[in-house]
């Protein structure tokens, strides 16, 4: 007999839908999945056949009967286990011990060997996926329901075993004989998931007020986060940088419902949800210098996002930024400047997000003590040549802000705790993103921010008045600032004027975008 029923498996980012077809023939018995499976698949047939057996119903491998499980397209790659599930519910209605309609129902989830329904990854994105290609009900973990149950419109169903989803599933007759659809077996359809309104959850350990002096670091870092801007900062070890870097996530708005939507579908791609877990608030991705460039940038034979996709929406913090590989190093030109990252192999070519804001640290040089006052450099001229060739010029001008970190008198250090408090910073930098956000609206513009403007947006929403105009031209030509550069000056002094609650970009706000133009290392 033949049967069918629907699952689907996430590629990248994307939910690709598979129909599952079980045939059950007489004769010399055998059981082959075909469709182009990878290991995980072809040895499914002895998870189901398990799976089947201890939920009481007979193993498709007991007997002369040839089973035939085709995974449909037949030229798209399938991996994982989340096929166990669609492929179990095929193979039991293609043995008559299940009766049911598979339209627009969506089978997920891997089987353990006594039929109970294991987490998968990537719920998200195929829920929100689903919707749009008409499914009405999914079946999946327990554990998923909940991210699944985020995408309205969708029965979902928390399935935990076999069994308690063909009882669900084959219709229940009364002693009438009339089908009993409010069977006390049914399973409950779990409530849909909502978050009313985004309560903010700092990621950091550091709050503003922590931080001693610094006052130059930390007006840059919240020209940052409320313009969305990338932002490098140097100095001596043991000044600051690292701990400045993650005080940044104490100061970013929280995550629309969309960005959330996003956010978590590419977190659950990956496997990092867990059962309770939604990525609610701006996520901070923080990679050792020692990361791989798969790990960082993405990649792999069939490609997979990296570290700068799962900061999507979120801050790339990347300490010590000389000693990553330079190769990853000058990969982020692309997700810098288009905020996107494609990467092509021989089997595939994928295009993920990546509008995220880098925070960067560094030191003057490999001892990190050029310059400074407290102790003397023991660098070579050779090393420090090979310091700042790690950095190049494509990527020193892909960064808006370049902060001096300077070495703190002991004294200073005592103003810990007295400084504004990140709360306090943080309702400007939302004032601040309303602002841009209300302006983008009324001009028909799809930008959240003002660091993702092009020159044709800001010639239309950025406008510099002849006295401002000639300072920038003076400025640029001093600096040797770049095409590039100069339109970053713009939108930085942009931020910084709705920092101030202006809507005209006024000197002093031109003045103080161009004092964060690196000046005295990588220049």
């Amino acid at each position: 007999m033949l049967a069918k029923a629907y699952s689907a498996q996430v590629s990248g980012l994307r939910a690709d839908f598979v129909i599952v077809e079980a045939d059950i023939s007489k004769g010399l018995h055998s059981f082959s999945i075909v469709g182009l499976g990878d290991k995980a698949v072809t040895e499914a047939k002895d998870r189901i056949s398990a799976a089947i057996k201890n939920s009481g119903f007979r193993s498709p491998q007991k007997g002369n009967k040839k089973v035939i499980i085709s995974l449909a397209p037949a030229n798209l790659k399938k991996e994982g286990t989340v096929f166990d599930l669609g492929i179990a519910i095929a193979t039991l209605s293609a043995q008559n011990e299940l009766h049911f309609s598979p339209e627009e129902k969506l089978f997920l989830g891997e089987l353990a060997l006594d039929g109970g329904l294991r987490n998968i990854r990537g719920t998200l994105l195929i829920a929100r996926a689903a919707k749009l290609a008409g499914f009405k009900e999914i079946y999946l973990p327990s554990k998923n329901a909940r991210e699944a149950a985020l995408i309205s419109g969708l029965k979902i169903f928390p399935v935990n075993n076999l069994s308690e989803l063909v009882q669900h599933l084959n219709p229940q007759q009364n002693q009438s004989g009339a089908l009993n659809l409010n069977d006390s077996k049914r399973i409950k359809i779990q409530p849909e998931t909502k978050i009313e309104s985004t309560t903010w959850h700092p990621k950091s350990n550091f709050d503003f007020s922590e931080i001693a002096s610094q006052t130059n670091a930390k007006r840059g870092l919240e020209i940052a986060a409320a313009g969305g801007h990338n932002i490098a900062m140097y100095g001596p070890p043991g000044t600051g940088k690292t701990m400045l870097g993650k005080a940044l996530a104490s100061i970013l708005p929280p995550l629309s419902f969309e960005e959330i939507l996003e956010v978590t579908g590419i977190h659950s791609a990956k496997g990092l949800i867990g059962s309770e877990d939604l990525v609610t608030s701006p996520p901070i991705r923080n990679p050792h210098h020692s990361s791989s460039h798969i790990s960082l940038i993405g990649g792999g034979t069939w490609p997979t996002p990296g570290e700068i996709t799962l900061a999507h929406h979120g801050v790339l913090f990347l300490d010590e930024f000389p000693e990553f590989d330079k190769r990853s190093i000058e990969a982020l030109r692309q997700p810098l400047e288009d905020r996107v990252v494609s990467i092509t192999r021989s089997r595939g070519s994928m295009l993920f997000p990546a509008n995220f804001i880098l925070v960067a640290t560094l030191n003057p040089c490999p001892c990190g003590y050029r310059g400074s006052m407290v102790r003397e450099c023991i660098c070579s001229s050779s090393q420090i040549f090979k310091y700042e060739r790690k950095i190049s010029g494509p990527i020193i001008d892909r960064i808006d802000l370049w902060l001096e970190v300077p070495t703190l008198d002991p004294k200073t250090l005592r103003q810990s705790g007295e400084g504004e408090s990140s709360d306090q910073v943080r309702t400007r930098v939302v004032t601040a993103r309303k602002k841009q956000l209300k302006r983008f609206n009324q001009a028909g513009l799809d930008l959240k921010v003002n660091s993702e403007m092009g020159p044709r947006e800001l010639k239309k929403l950025a406008p510099l008045d002849e006295e401002t105009l000639k300072l920038l031209e003076m400025s640029a030509t001093r600096l040797a600032l770049s095409a590039r550069a100069y339109h970053r000056v713009i939108k930085i002094a942009r931020t910084i004027a709705d920092l101030d609650k202006s809507e005209k970009i006024k000197k002093e706000h031109l003045l103080e975008a161009l004092q964060y133009r690196p000046r005295r290392i990588f220049s």
